[in-house]
């Protein structure tokens, strides 16, 4: 039942997502749109409390309960930054909008970008440790968690693969291209040798 409960929290995400830029840009009610959007949240509480309740009923946690909990804190963590590129692409695509903003792709800049994108990933999966740590201790000692904890294995390793990424683009950060000589002698030293 948990699995199927994460499966429909998605899809209802993407429904609620759908409806909310589609009162927003077509039946021109922004307000309206703006508070089915802040529904999406609702998802996660219900999901969270249908685990809580299947853990207290004495179910045997399992990897169905972990992708719950991972499942809320990549909700937390990617929700809204989701919601924010999906409505400006929209606007932009079918309601006359601005371009969305691109990344930088060079530079400190381009490693700023990466950091927020980590700090996005790396919250997500903070959330999720906090949320299956609880799970841990509310199940108890004598409780099967190596389920549990085997997702917590996974949250960090999420968290190292982002600051690796990040990091790389900090220590070693991408150069925009040199722009090429115009001159024609310039040019004519790049031919090939065997080119007449």
């Amino acid at each position: 039942m948990i699995a199927l409960l994460v499966v429909a929290c998605e899809v209802a995400f993407w429904v609620l997502l759908a409806a909310g830029l589609a009162l927003r840009y077509v039946a021109r009610k922004p307000r309206l749109g703006a508070a089915v959007l802040l529904c999406e949240p609702l998802l996660e509480v219900v999901l969270l409390v249908v685990t809580v309740i299947d853990l207290k009923n004495g179910t045997e946690p399992d990897w169905k309960h972990g992708l719950a909990a991972v499942y809320i804190g990549f909700t937390v963590g990617l929700g809204h930054h989701t919601i924010k590129k999906v409505d400006a692409w929209v606007a932009h695509r079918w309601f006359g909008g601005p371009p969305p903003v691109k990344p930088p792709k060079y530079g400190m800049a381009r490693a700023v970008h990466e950091w927020c994108t980590a700090a996005r990933w790396m919250l997500a999966a903070a959330v999720a440790l906090g949320l299956l740590q609880a799970a841990v201790w509310y199940v108890g000692p004598g409780g099967a968690v190596s389920s549990l904890q085997s997702w917590q294995q996974k949250m960090l390793l999420v968290i190292g693969i982002n600051v690796i990424i990040a990091g790389g683009y900090t220590l070693f950060p991408k150069q925009a291209p040199k722009e090429a000589p115009k001159d024609t002698d310039a040019a004519a030293e790049r031919e090939p040798a065997d080119r007449l």
